[in-house]
C-alpha cells in the first residue's frame, strides 16, 4: 500500500512539472515582426539614407533640427489630403470636427470616407442611388427620405450622399463633419465655406 502510494505521488509529481513549462504566455520574440527592436546600426543607415549620419554632440557631422523638420514637412506632403469628392479638403487634422449650420432649403453633401452628426432640428437623409447612409449608433442603414436622428454618427462610404433639413424646420440646423463635404442651395448652387 505504502510502495504504490508513493509510486502514484511520483508520477503525479512528474505529470506536473512536465506540464508546468508548457502552460506559459506566449511572449513574441525580440526583432521579430510582432516585437520590433530599433537597433543602432538600424538608426545610423536609416538616417544615412536621407542624407545625413548620427554624430555625437553638436558636431557638424550630425542631422541639425532644422534638417529633421525639413524632411517631416516633406513627408507630411506627401500624404494624401482625402478629398476624393471635391469638397472641404481635409487639412490635416483627421480628429478634428468642424461645425456647419444650414440654413432651410440647404443640403449638407459628404465625401467618401466622412462622419457626420446632427447635433440639432429635424433632417431628413439625401442620397443619389438605392443605398442609404450608415447611422452607426442605431447600426442600420437610413435610405433616402428617412428622418436622421440627431446625436447619431453618419459614416458616408461613398459620395453624393448626405443631409438636408426637413421643409418644415424653419431654424438653422447646427451638425458637426470631420472629412470632405459640400453644402448646397436648394437651386444646386455650392454654398462658400
Amino acid at each position: 500500500m505504502r510502495y504504490t502510494r508513493g509510486i502514484l505521488s511520483t508520477i503525479g509529481l512528474g505529470v506536473l512539472l512536465i506540464g508546468i513549462p508548457n502552460v506559459r504566455a506566449a511572449a513574441p520574440t525580440p526583432g521579430s515582426a510582432d516585437d520590433p527592436v530599433v537597433t543602432k546600426s538600424y538608426l545610423e543607415q536609416y538616417v544615412q539614407g536621407l542624407g545625413g549620419s548620427v554624430g555625437t554632440g553638436g558636431g557638424s557631422n550630425g542631422l541639425t533640427e532644422s534638417k529633421i523638420k525639413e524632411i517631416i514637412a516633406q513627408e507630411i506632403a506627401k500624404l494624401p489630403t482625402n478629398n476624393g469628392g471635391g469638397g472641404t479638403p481635409s487639412t490635416g487634422q483627421g480628429n478634428t470636427m468642424k461645425v456647419v449650420a444650414l440654413k432651410a432649403g440647404q443640403t449638407i453633401l459628404a465625401d467618401a470616407g466622412s462622419e457626420l452628426i446632427v447635433r440639432n432640428g429635424k433632417t431628413l437623409a439625401v442620397s443619389n442611388d438605392d443605398n442609404g447612409i450608415p447611422d452607426v449608433t442605431a447600426g442600420k442603414d437610413l435610405a433616402a427620405g428617412t428622418v436622421v436622428q440627431n446625436n447619431h454618427l453618419l459614416i458616408f462610404p461613398r459620395d453624393g450622399r448626405g443631409v438636408k433639413p426637413d421643409l418644415k424646420e424653419t431654424a438653422d440646423v447646427y451638425v458637426m463633419v470631420r472629412g470632405g463635404y459640400v453644402v448646397q442651395n436648394a437651386d444646386g448652387s455650392k454654398v462658400p465655406q
